[in-house]
């Protein structure tokens, strides 16, 4: 199985953008974002990673638009940011999308976060955001909760999924974080999704031969709208490597592509 790509559509103040190390006022605008789906789906993308940075940082919710994006691009979507309660997860749930992430309530609400895994399985992610030996929080704005005893826990709370950003490189083009997907990869069963300092094909190939350890996808947001590659190269570079060896990557990505998921 060649490694997934998830171009990534952040959207604040009803704009796509990117942000570097997750800084609000860091902002890169690059137009609308419903128009930014449907360049990518015109490009070759199956899947999108959608992002309600307003959301993320407590000041809205940009769920109508979201829901327009699941409704007329034909991707597979998923979708994170402020994703805390009830409320805000019905509410993403709602626009149509294939799964969301939780980020912060994983670390604040760990029994509200287990109980949501537990009732809505493949529907539910878990975005940890990573600084250090800990996790950002609150639109990263905070640090809490310690990396290993989150995985450990959501392991046992059978988490699906586990999407993991480096937040130090996060829209910076400074390469992937492999030693800490390895880390992660080797503490769960769960597929892991790579985020952050994705910055050339080279990053594409390396994270590819790692799926057979368990990594099964990579956002990509920054080095796409700043063309640093096409997606149309990253997809192929994504072929053209095959994670080698076993490992418990190779079993969990065959039973997801059972359940329909990535």
């Amino acid at each position: 199985m060649s490694l997934i790509i998830l171009p990534a559509v952040d959207i604040q103040y009803g704009k796509a953008v990117q942000l570097e190390r997750g800084v609000s006022s860091s902002q890169q605008v690059f137009g609308d974002p419903v128009e930014m789906a449907h360049r990518w789906k015109q490009r070759g993308a199956e899947w999108l990673h959608l992002v309600d940075l307003d959301a993320a940082f407590g000041r809205g919710s940009n769920a109508e638009q979201i829901a327009q994006i699941v409704a007329e691009s034909g991707l597979r979507v998923e979708v994170t940011g402020g994703i805390r309660d009830d409320q805000s997860l019905e509410r993403a749930l709602a626009t149509g999308c294939e799964r969301v992430n939780i980020g912060t309530a994983a670390v604040e609400k760990p029994q509200w976060c287990d109980e949501a895994i537990r009732f809505f399985g493949p529907r539910i992610a878990v975005a940890l955001d990573v600084r250090g030996e800990e996790l950002a929080t609150r639109g990263w704005t905070s640090t809490s909760g310690d990396l290993w005893t989150t995985v450990e826990r959501l392991n046992e709370a059978g988490c699906r999924r586990l999407v993991v950003t480096d937040t130090d490189s996060d829209g910076t083009l400074t390469g992937a974080n492999l030693e800490l997907l390895k880390r992660v990869c080797a503490r769960t069963e769960a597929p892991v999704v790579a985020s952050g300092g994705i910055a050339s094909l080279d990053d594409i190939r390396a994270l590819a031969r790692l799926t057979g350890i368990g990594v099964e996808g990579v956002i990509i947001g920054t080095a796409l709208y700043v063309g640093s590659f096409t997606l149309e190269d990253a997809l192929e570079a994504a072929r053209d490597e095959v994670g080698s060896g076993g490992g418990p990557g190779n079993d969990t990505v065959d039973e997801t592509q059972k359940e329909g998921r990535i």
